[in-house]
């Protein structure tokens, strides 16, 4: 693991440190870990959703309810391997 370096604003450390506990963080480090991993999956998550907006109503042939499922398994079993969860 690398090890980075910032600077965080004085009432952003004190939220933080209020936090902790309640959050059963053990130290501000894991709990900024967590912050930054999170995010990064809500814009890997926003960027995926924007791109399904574009294909909704861009099909020109209609798609069967059977195949609406097989596709939704598709893409729930992509995101499961993405971030190793067993659906099984």
């Amino acid at each position: 693991m690398e090890t980075v370096t910032f600077k965080l604003q004085e009432n952003i450390l004190k939220r933080i440190d209020e936090m902790l506990e309640s959050l059963n963080f053990n130290n501000r480090t894991e709990f900024i870990r967590e912050a930054v991993r999170e995010k990064l999956n809500k814009i890997e998550n926003e960027k995926f959703m924007t791109k399904l907006a574009q294909f909704k109503g861009a099909a020109k042939i209609k798609v069967s309810d059977e195949r609406l499922h097989e596709i939704r398994e598709e893409v729930a079993n992509e995101y499961a391997k993405k971030f190793g969860i067993d659906l099984n």
